[in-house]
């Protein structure tokens, strides 16, 4: 019976093994480990206008504690309509999330309106507010057909588990950068921060076009990717 039971035990302990392992890989579990830590050390680093701690913080998270983790199975609800399933997509996913009332830098949307057009064929570009659906329809207006907008609230029922592993952790807006697999590649703060008595539309537009196409470089692969450049007068 002992002989029985010991040789149970090491068939199957492989299996427990694997299955461990599979439910630490997946991003809503990683994202719990020192997120008390890094949420309190952030707020304090803000909060004294630290702001190069703050990103040293964010940047640190995102490299040693959730890169090359699987994004979760998440389902979101179309503003046009239907579901998004991140597990039916095949290509790469570009993921920014946002909330109506966090206004977008200038010239953000129409650089990711010109970035889906262009490279639309090799990755797939989603945007999830965090609201109510007739909260986000006017400004998902403004997203062109080349992007899935998507939306998801604490009011709805099935999106507990999204909102809590994203809006709840890492706030927003944010990109998520996912190779085919699901696996994530890279995490970044959204928008460009400048002052807009500085900086005119075209450098604004310019700057965030550019820095969504550094992101997309990392799930791109063997693509040429064009910058856009400033006209000097």
């Amino acid at each position: 019976m002992k002989r029985l039971l010991l040789l149970t035990v090491i068939l199957l302990f492989p299996l427990l093994c694997h299955s461990q392992s599979d439910s630490l890989h997946y991003f809503s579990d990683a994202i719990k480990v020192d997120l008390k830590q890094y949420k309190r050390e952030s707020a304090i680093a803000y909060r004294k206008g630290d702001f190069e701690r703050g990103k040293f913080l964010f940047d640190s998270l995102v490299e040693n504690r959730l890169t090359g983790t699987r994004f979760d199975e998440f389902v979101f609800k179309k503003v046009r309509g239907g579901k998004f399933k991140f597990s039916k997509e095949k290509k790469p996913i570009i993921l920014i999330t946002y909330a109506s009332w966090c206004v977008t830098s200038p010239g953000e949307i129409p650089a990711l309106n010109k970035l889906a057009k262009r490279y639309g064929r090799d990755v797939k570009f989603v945007v999830v507010f965090w609201n109510r659906r007739h909260d986000m329809k006017k400004i998902a207006r403004k997203f062109n057909h080349n992007i899935t907008v998507c939306y998801a609230h604490e009011t709805y029922k099935n999106d507990e588990s999204a909102i809590a592993a994203i809006k709840h952790t890492l706030g927003f807006p944010t990109s998520f950068y996912l190779d085919e697999d699901k696996n994530i590649v890279d995490i970044r703060r959204c928008g460009i921060k400048l002052s807009p008595k500085r900086t005119t539309y075209r450098k604004a537009y310019t700057l965030n076009y550019n820095s969504y196409l550094d992101g997309l470089s990392t799930i791109v692969l063997g693509k040429e990717l064009v910058k856009e450049t400033i006209a000097v007068k």
